[in-house]
């Protein structure tokens, strides 16, 4: 089977599931695959080696500054007609089945040319009411097309009652014999500056990822440069974990039973979401600023770490590709969510009831 594999490149979390996923397929040599990465300039894609000889397009893409989604700026730099071109240009004939990592380009050439597709990701668990911020219409149909597949696989840290999956993590190696008393910090969409000002006045020791590494830093500060494992190295020796709220990331950092303090992205639907997720199952402690006092707070009343074992949601998904994707989501989803430890129902402020029937 020749598969076309679309990855949304914007964020590290669509790469680093796909990197994992990636590692599944390879174990059916049936599965001939082709990658393709957009909404990132291509010389900014780093550790993509599993991925071969990828296609990047441009695809369309998000600007924010400062901590906050800018929807106008947003709109303005899409690229309606280049988005087009790439789409009617894709050669997707070849292929038997389009995946998408709510990917835009390679989900709206297989929704025009009728051709088998599937979502896998995050963002398809919002097709189901699922917690998330009131939004408007705009807001929604935005979400539903800017990847449409013909079938999905959503992914979230609790199903809510519905056919979503648990999240797709890489193997975790827990930490070093030398692990360290550090604070992981990841913030890329923060202004970088006043957050770093913010970190030298709290009396603790911070690995920081996603700023430009040559910035001037206090000694309590080390600035690293982008590094698939070296970053998964410091996430595992970390005490604890600050970061906006992406998906993949908290997925990780709650297999590792990391302590979380999370700033959502204003004004973007998908972290706000996640930010009211969290707080809801009691995962994380959300605020809408992240600054010395927020910092010390958060350090001050830690809570008794809570240490997920997702499944491996990556194999599964794989064993289902390989067989022609025919079994119904339901089905998978509720015996991966069996393997969840703790159970979701039996974990702090789980209330949601499961999907088995």
């Amino acid at each position: 089977m020749k598969i076309l594999y679309g990855v949304q490149a914007t964020g590290n979390g669509h790469i680093a599931r796909s990197r994992t996923l990636a590692k599944a397929l390879q174990k059916y040599p049936e599965l001939e695959i082709q990658w393709l990465f957009s909404g990132r300039p291509k010389e900014n894609l780093f550790g993509m080696e599993i991925f071969g000889d990828y296609w990047w397009r441009r695809g369309l893409t998000f600007i924010h500054r400062e901590g906050k989604l800018k929807t106008f700026e947003t709109i303005q730099k899409l690229g309606f007609f280049q988005f087009k071109k790439e789409v009617s240009e894709l050669p997707i004939d070849e292929f038997d089945l389009i995946i998408s990592d709510y990917e835009p380009v390679t989900a709206w050439a297989a929704k025009i040319r009728k051709k088998a597709s599937v979502g896998i990701g995050h963002q398809y668990a919002f097709l189901y009411p699922i917690p998330a911020p009131r939004f408007n219409w705009l807001v929604h149909n935005i979400l539903r097309i800017f990847a449409p597949t013909q079938k999905s696989l959503g992914l979230h840290w609790h199903h809510f009652g519905h056919p979503i999956l648990p999240p797709i993590v890489p193997p975790q190696k827990g930490p070093d014999q030398d692990a360290g008393s550090h604070i992981l910090v990841y913030l890329p969409f923060e202004h970088p500056v006043p957050m770093l000002e913010e970190l030298s006045k709290v009396d603790d020791q911070f690995i920081v990822y996603g700023i430009p590494e040559n910035l001037p830093a206090a000694e309590n500060i080390c600035i690293k440069a982008p590094s698939t494992t070296g970053f998964q190295r410091d996430l595992a020796n970390s005490r604890a974990v600050i970061c906006n709220s992406g998906f993949e990331l908290l997925a990780e950092t709650l297999a590792l039973g990391k302590p979380i303090l999370s700033r959502p992205l204003a004004s973007q639907f998908e972290q706000l979401a996640n930010a009211k997720a969290l707080n809801q199952l009691g995962l994380a402690k959300i605020v809408q600023c992240i600054n010395a006092q927020s910092i010390i707070n958060w350090l001050n009343n830690l809570p008794p770490p809570l240490r997920i074992q997702w499944p491996n949601v990556a194999e599964a998904i794989a064993r289902w590709i390989a067989a022609g994707c025919k079994q119904p989501p339901a089905e998978m989803a509720d015996a991966l969510w069996r393997k969840v430890v703790p159970r979701p129902t039996e974990s702090r402020d789980y209330t949601y009831q499961n999907t088995s029937k």
